[in-house]
This record gives C-alpha cells, structure tokens and sequence, in this order.
C-alpha cells in the first residue's frame, strides 16, 4: 500500500508558492470538468470526481470560484497533454498537463525534466489506470468492504489493510458505485478517491538519483500546466 506511486500537491504545501500551484491546479480541473456538462456536481461526475479529489487540499472559496467561472460563460479552453520520460536511476515518470498554452507547457515540463536527468521516452507500458479508494479503518472493515463490493458486483482488483488505513483498488469506472455501496459500512470520508495511473512494477534508487528526483518532482509540482505526476519509484 502507500501513495509514492503518485506526486501528491498536498505533500507540497510547506511553501507559498507550492500552495498557489496546487490551488491554480485544482481551479483549471474543476473549471474544466464543469465546463465539459451541467456545472452542477450533482448531475456531472467528471465535476463531481474533481471536487472530491481537491476538496482536502484546496479552501471551498477556491472551487465554487472555479464552478461559478465556468457558469459565467467564461471561453478559455484548457487543453490536456501528456508526457513520458525515462527519469534518473531507471525510474518512469509520466506528467500530465492542462493548459491553455500547449508550447508553453511542453517546453516547461521538458526543460524541468531534462535538466535533472531525464530523457523522453514511451513509459506508459509500466502504468495502468485504476481506481483508489483510502480510508480510514481496520482489518474487520477490510473484510466487511472487500465482501459488500463484491456483492455489489464491483470490479475490484484488491482490498488491503495497513497502518490503520484500507485501500482498495478496483475498476475506474466503478469508483462511484463503490462509494455508493459503502455508505451502507458507514464510509463516506475518505483520504483518496480517485482514478490514477498506477506502475505494475517499482524500482528504488539511489541517493544520488533520489535527490534528482526531488528536485525535479519539486518544480514540476510547481509547474502552473502540471495536473499530475506518477512515478515508479518505491523509496521517494
């Protein structure tokens, strides 16, 4: 279990300037996820799927500014892109943008990534997109989950309990019905619940590398295009 296979913004919040990255984050997804259908979470899951992921890190203010701009009429377009690499130390990373300047973000990403080791290359081989759930919870609650989502006939892939927490990976396009279920476990506060691309395989580097990495990460995450970062590296 454990989260190190994506670069989390909240991780990154000791500093001003990393808090205003991952609130402009949080604006441009939510705003464009609204933009995408009815701006209302309600009856738009992208949007719904948005805020949930968001809603921990970023103040309320932040998203209903980025819903009622997206109600407004507002004509920006964001556009996403992707982006592989071969990072220091034999690690993977992907970095996924959102933008309204496409040439802008790429020469951002690739200028960060480059300069601290790293090359392009076709990664996404090693990742698959999954849904996560994390909660807090027990090894009584494990069983009494993994049982009420199959029954529920949810795809799940698998049900772990570590550190007082439960993580259950399943299909993408199950995590809201999942959630559904749950409320009848009285679970409906939850650390992550997400779709995200997860490596079928991890590496551990080395010190050196390590600190190449960090840095690298660091500055991606406060890349204003940068939505996402995932990484197969165990030990960041």
């Amino acid at each position: 279990m454990g989260r190190h296979f994506e670069v989390r913004a909240a991780a990154m919040a000791a500093t001003a300037k990393a808090k205003s990255a991952i609130y402009m984050r949080a604006s441009k997804e939510i705003y464009a996820a609204a933009k995408s259908g009815v701006p209302d979470p309600e009856s738009n899951l992208a949007l719904r799927s948005a805020i949930e992921k968001y809603r921990k890190t970023c103040p309320k203010d932040v998203i209903e500014r980025a819903i009622e701009k997206a109600k407004g009429g507002d004509a920006t377009a964001y556009i996403p892109g992707r982006y592989e690499f071969f990072g220091p130390g034999g690690s993977y990373i992907i970095v996924d943008t959102l933008t309204d300047n496409v040439n802008r973000a790429r020469v951002a990403v690739r200028t960060i990534v480059t300069r601290k080791g790293g090359k392009d290359g076709n990664v996404a081989f090693n990742f698959e997109y999954k849904g996560i759930l994390q909660f807090k919870g027990d090894a009584a609650l494990r069983d009494s989950v993994e049982e009420t989502l199959i029954l529920g006939d949810i795809d799940v892939e698998s049900v772990d309990f570590e550190d007082g927490e439960v993580e259950v990976r399943l299909a993408p396009n199950d995590l809201d019905r999942a959630k559904e279920e749950l409320k009848g476990l009285n679970v409906t506060d939850y650390d992550v619940a997400e779709s995200t691309m997860v490596p079928n395989d991890f590496v551990e580097v080395g010190q050196e590398d390590l600190q190449k990495l960090h840095d690298m990460l660091d500055q991606l995450d406060e890349c204003e295009d940068v939505q996402n970062v995932y990484t197969n590296v165990s030990n960041l």
